[in-house]
């Protein structure tokens, strides 16, 4: 009988309340996003979806209309019998690859709640420890026998408190622009000069700020518009008319 998988409860219990406030710059007149106002936080957040596992998008997206086929392909292996899958390996190695062990998505609330990214810090191994492997119950190379023994992992610098406090990719000290494609750059005054000089914007009277909350279904429509959309912020915060902070 095949062990099953501890499950994740201290991620799988995380509060999503706790909701990042993103201020937008909307020209009123197109209907378009200039640019938003980001901390540190939202940016984290953004450069967090690079490390994503495509299994791990597949998966975040599955119920949220995904193009393409990739959606298929990871319902096929959901329903293939383990009678096909070879001894020793496990189909949660593809439904559920283990992310790289990521900075900005140790307390993020926007992924944590899938599990996506919080599995990375477990490790298995078999009772005489002979390999370590991040995939429960596969056989070990060695002894045949099964790798169920959890094992801890030490982040490096782990004793650093001030680092691990602050964590994510990018520092705190300045606030961050986004533009609507997600180019991401240390604002300015400068720099938002150049950006309504990009857009043609002659009357700053067509111009209005406005915050809105991005918690997991705005991280999901985000995910989901930068696949397939050059206009990520526009779509998501005017195009379904998400709720204002």
């Amino acid at each position: 009988m095949r062990p099953k998988a501890p499950g994740n409860t201290s991620n799988q219990n995380t509060n999503m309340a706790n909701k990042l406030s993103l201020k937008l710059l909307i020209d009123r007149k197109s209907q378009k996003v200039l640019f938003a106002e980001a901390e540190k936080e939202f940016v984290d957040f953004l450069l967090t979806l690079l490390a994503l596992p495509v299994a791990s998008v597949t998966r975040l997206l599955k119920n949220h209309s995904m193009v393409g086929c990739i959606g298929n392909l990871y319902e096929s292996i959901e329903n293939l019998s383990d009678t096909y899958i070879q001894s020793g390996q496990t189909k949660n190695i593809l439904l559920n690859p283990v992310s790289p062990s990521l900075p900005s998505a140790q307390n993020h609330p926007l992924l944590l709640e899938d599990g996506a990214t919080g599995r990375s810090m477990k490790f298995y191994s078999c009772n005489s420890f002979h390999y370590v492997t991040d995939v429960y119950g596969g056989a070990c190379p060695s002894c045949k026998n099964g790798m169920t023994n959890e094992r801890a992992f030490v982040m490096p610098n782990a004793g650093n408190s001030s680092q691990e406090k602050v964590g994510g990719f990018v520092k705190g000290v300045v606030t961050y622009t986004v533009m609507d494609d997600l180019v991401v750059k240390p604002m300015s005054t400068i720099s938002s000069i150049t950006v309504l000089n990009k857009f043609n914007v002659q009357d700053v009277g067509h111009l209005e700020e406005s915050v809105v909350e991005v918690g997991m279904k705005e991280g999901l429509a985000i995910l989901k518009a930068s696949f397939n959309s050059k206009k990520v912020l526009t779509d998501v915060f005017l195009g379904s008319g998400m709720k204002k902070a």
